[in-house]
């Protein structure tokens, strides 16, 4: 089980795979996309976060994470204006997941694309994901405690001053592996893509 192991966990066309790291540290980044469609333009299209917990489908909160609880839990944040995080986790059987989706709002378009270079260059060794706001990026790490494989999934989305970004990672406690890339890749990049649908949809309102 989760809690008696100690287990610590940070809180549509697919794209590209991303490529794999078996180390936990990563170095060096990539800027973003020159070609990369802009859906939002101008300094700053955004001016509060929306609500991350209701980002998700029903549907798609029990595809990635099987057993949680469709409401997800709203983590607290010093200013829930600009930074707002939910979280989603279960074990089902053997099976873990740990899905977070957090919306961070910036005070320019500038901010926001450093803040992006920055997490880029923290997990480098992915690829840009296309067709997703103004510049995408995923990347998948593998990573192995106590023999004990664990996959982690990083999507991170920008649009003018707005940061969208995802974590989906899993685990097996039985057979000690981790899921398939492909599986943490794909769900990152659709929970990202509906998380960006719910920005998208607060600016208009």
């Amino acid at each position: 089980m989760l809690a008696a192991a100690g287990w610590a966990m940070s809180s549509a066309p697919a794209a590209p795979p991303a490529s794999e790291d078996t180390t936990t540290t990563q170095s060096s980044g990539e800027g973003e996309s020159s070609n990369a469609p802009a859906a939002v333009v101008g300094s700053k299209a955004y001016s509060a976060a929306p609500a991350p917990c209701g980002s998700l489908s029903e549907k798609s909160v029990k595809d990635l994470v099987p057993g949680a609880k469709t409401a997800g839990k709203e983590i607290p944040s010093t200013d829930a204006k600009l930074r707002r995080t939910c979280s989603w986790n279960a074990l089902k059987g053997y099976d873990y997941r740990w899905l977070d989706i957090s919306f961070e709002i910036k005070d320019s378009e500038t901010a926001a694309k450093d803040s992006f270079k920055d997490r880029v260059a923290a997990k480098s060794g992915g690829g840009d994901v296309p067709g997703i706001g103004s510049a995408g990026y995923s990347v998948v790490n593998l990573a192995s405690e106590d023999k004990q494989q664990s996959r982690e999934g990083l999507v991170v989305i920008r649009s003018s001053n707005a940061i969208v970004a995802v974590t989906y990672s899993g685990s097996n406690f039985e057979s000690k592996q981790a899921p398939p890339l492909a599986d943490i890749n794909k769900g990152a990049i659709k929970a990202a893509r509906e998380a960006f649908a719910t920005l998208a949809d607060s600016q208009k309102s």
